[in-house]
């Protein structure tokens, strides 16, 4: 439990003293078929959405904090990448591999846990994918 709110990567990542690349945010998008799609992210990524729906083979949306918290249980800012109400399917992103530890939202916007990406990789069931948004050269 921190004292200060984890609700957004960069501020756990300054309540815990680590880079927020370490961050692995659970972010929930909506499928076509009306299902949830959990997204498990870099806290220093955007997610490219266009990757999500080809590795999906179907369109996706941003969840509501209603559809949030019917699947998984929690409120946005604490949804933790396990545990949820629903099964949902999930994509993970490869970046998160290269760190030895990478903490995880435990359920409450003031409580992280620490875990290796291969524990995330075991609890999830998650599909690795390189699912960062490249952002354009200029």
């Amino acid at each position: 439990m921190l004292a200060d709110s984890a609700r957004t990567a960069a501020q756990a990542a300054a309540a815990l003293g680590c880079e927020v690349a370490q961050i692995a945010k659970s972010l929930v998008f909506t499928a076509a078929d009306g299902r949830g799609v959990l997204v498990i992210a870099s806290g220093i990524n955007r997610v490219d959405e266009a990757r999500i729906a080809a590795l999906l083979g179907e369109s996706i949306g941003k969840a509501t904090a209603a559809q949030v918290r019917e699947w998984t249980g929690y409120a946005i800012g604490g949804v933790p990448p396990v545990a949820h109400q629903t099964p949902l399917r999930t994509f993970l992103d490869a970046d998160l591999a290269q760190y030895a530890q990478i903490w995880a939202a435990a359920g409450h916007p003031h409580a992280v846990f620490p875990l290796s990406f291969a524990d995330l990789v075991r609890w999830t069931g998650g599909t690795v994918a390189n699912i960062r948004l490249q952002e354009p050269k200029v």
